[in-house]
């Protein structure tokens, strides 16, 4: 009897000897497993809570003309844009903030004034939200843009050999800056798309003209004397990133408001981008802004200043580095 439990026991103890268990410990978030003599460390990942990034854009263009009998003048022509973009999302909480500022310069060796502007636009965008489904969500967004240099209209006065010109605007003169809130939709997608729209039946205005002679002058819609408009009413945003085939993208953003007084006339302005990437430094752009202010009076070349839609439409071939 004493021979038979010997035996098991010995049984019970050779089939135990393959079976090794292992040992977990975890310290400052990193699990540690031992088995035998054998550490193995598995770091936990950590959570990226940030997207940044941005892109530069640099076109250049030359003509230099001499004893040029077919005529012409020498020039050189100059646009840049600078977009940065900041996205924060955790949990049920998304923060999106994107800074577009264009700049663009033509000098031409013929004229009283050589160098014009072009191009000039400083545009910040910024979003905050808190998920109710996955798609939509209550967000406040602030809206604010101007431009960082005077702007002229040129002209040339009847029986006059030189041009003269008028100064039509300036930094902050003016600058829009808008406050809404209310539903916003905001998808993604895995190909890095991305849709949002905006609808806000709570949204604040502000027109800012601090130049003292347009504000005495009651330029882009305040009153003679006065820096800032107020208004109230309704507003709709969309912000569009999609590839529309391979190394071409298309970048909108579309704001729409309409005061409470005047319900159904709308300020629009829509501003669109068309990238189409030659390699990984040269690319052809194509970019589109449209304004709309019934309060803004345009001067024309003749007869009185009138309400007109403003359009600025720019094809540029250079530079553009993604960062």
């Amino acid at each position: 009897m004493a021979i038979l439990l010997f035996m098991g026991s010995l049984n019970l103890a050779k089939a135990q000897d393959p079976l090794i268990l292992a040992d977990t410990l975890l310290i400052a978030g990193d699990t540690i497993i031992m088995i035998g003599d054998s550490i193995i460390v598995k770091q936990k990942i950590k959570p990226i809570y940030w997207d940044k990034g941005g892109s530069f854009n640099l076109s250049i263009q030359q003509v230099s003309l001499s004893n040029w009998n077919a005529g012409g003048a020498s020039n050189l022509a100059m646009n840049t844009g600078l977009v940065m973009f900041a996205n924060y999302k955790k949990d049920k909480i998304i923060w999106d903030s994107k800074l577009t500022v264009n700049a663009g310069f033509n000098r031409q060796a013929d004229r009283r004034f050589r160098t014009r502007k072009t191009n000039d636009n400083f545009i910040f965008i910024t979003k905050y939200g808190r998920e109710l489904t996955e798609s939509w969500y209550l967000s406040t967004q602030i809206d604010a843009r101007t431009q960082l240099l005077a702007g002229y209209r040129f002209f040339r006065p009847s029986g006059a050999e030189l041009d003269s010109r008028n100064r039509i605007s300036d930094f902050l003169a003016p600058a829009y800056i808008q406050s809404s809130t209310g539903l916003n939709y905001r998808k993604e997608y895995e190909n890095k798309d991305r849709i949002s729209l905006i609808a806000s039946p709570f949204t604040g205005r502000f027109t800012v003209v601090l130049d003292d002679s347009l504000s005495n002058a009651g330029a882009f819609g305040v009153i003679p004397g006065e820096r800032v408009r107020p208004e109230a009413g309704l507003s709709f945003g969309s912000t569009t990133d999609i590839g529309l085939m391979e190394d071409i993208r298309w970048r909108a953003d579309l704001n729409l408001f309409t005061n409470f007084e005047r319900l159904g006339n709308f300020v629009v302005n829509f501003n669109s981008v068309i990238s189409m990437r030659v390699n990984k430094y040269i690319t052809t752009r194509i970019e589109t802004i449209l304004i709309y202010d019934e309060r803004v009076f345009i001067q024309q070349d003749t007869g009185p200043p009138r309400q007109a839609i403003q359009l600025q439409n720019m094809i540029n071939f250079g530079l553009a580095l993604d960062f």
